[in-house]
């Protein structure tokens, strides 16, 4: 492993676990492509799973949209890493002060009940699907870690996970193959008016698309994808952040902030709590 790399993963990880908005990586250690910028995202999560991370539990893949596209400037998928104890399963909550600039998005998930080895032959969405044990509405929770990431170049964004932070999982749907994958809508709504909606053929044209874009991105590199884990397809509505006013995305998901609290320190020194975000995921499938 190359010092460049180890010196960029040193540099992120300290940012995130201080809680530490970058302007970007320094020229010196800045990745120069892609798969320089996946390297340091393996180190960074090494470094991160050593502090008491925990795991990493599964992936997500970022750009796999128009909107998404759209809104990032970026024309191509992007992955990063999920860590086991950011992931919650119907309701999750989640600290406000614990991010930088935290966002949600309305995605589709799923989990994997087979691995998808690096092979020679590329993987289509017929050669991904029978590894799928699950489909799951899913929101994830991204963070902006950057003090204008419309200036951090695209292997930065990725070496640092592509602003991802976490996602609460709908209940798993697991006869998912009777579904119309690509005519699921999902609606996010924001204190009643609705902020965003997208179907699932906004993913690629076909939302397993995206689980073979990253099986071929991970076999491009030696690595595959493993029986359990899970992984965030993309967002079907454009980045809604969340600045403390009540959030309320509904159909796919909802959220909601309880508000501030107020209480005392044993000094006896008031102090006022950051606002609790409760996160819920929901579907209505037939």
């Amino acid at each position: 492993m190359s010092s460049r790399i180890e010196q960029a993963a040193r540099i992120l990880a300290s940012a995130r676990l201080q809680l530490t908005r970058l302007p970007g990586l320094p020229g010196a250690v800045r990745p120069a492509d892609e798969p320089e910028a996946y390297a340091v995202q393996e180190a960074l999560h090494r470094r991160l799973t050593a502090t008491g991370w925990g795991e990493v539990a599964g992936h997500k893949i970022g750009c796999t949209t128009p909107v998404m596209q759209a809104f990032l400037r970026i024309p191509n998928p992007c992955a990063g890493g999920v860590f086991a104890p950011t992931v919650a399963s119907g309701t999750g909550l989640f600290q406000h002060d614990h991010y930088c600039h935290v966002g949600v998005e309305c995605e589709i998930a799923v989990r994997l009940g087979a691995d998808l080895p690096p092979r020679a032959a590329p993987y289509d969405r017929a050669a991904g699907a029978p590894a799928v044990d699950a489909v799951m509405a899913a929101i994830e929770v991204v963070d902006d870690r950057w003090t204008d990431y419309r200036a951090v170049d695209t292997p930065t964004l990725i070496a640092d996970d592509f602003f991802g932070a976490g996602c609460v999982l709908g209940e798993p749907v697991a006869d998912w193959r009777r579904l119309d994958l690509t005519g699921i809508g999902g609606v996010m709504a924001m204190n009643g008016e609705v902020a965003g909606r997208g179907h699932g053929r906004d993913i690629l044209g076909h939302p397993l698309e995206a689980l073979a874009w990253l099986a071929n991105s991970r076999a491009a590199r030696g690595r595959g994808l493993r029986a359990g884990e899970l992984v965030l397809l993309g967002s079907l509505v454009a980045t809604r952040w969340i600045w403390g006013a009540a959030t309320r995305p509904r159909s796919r998901s909802r959220a909601w902030a309880a508000p501030p609290r107020a209480s005392r320190d044993p000094r006896g020194a008031a102090r006022v709590a950051s606002p609790v975000w409760r996160l819920t995921t929901h579907h209505a499938l037939p």
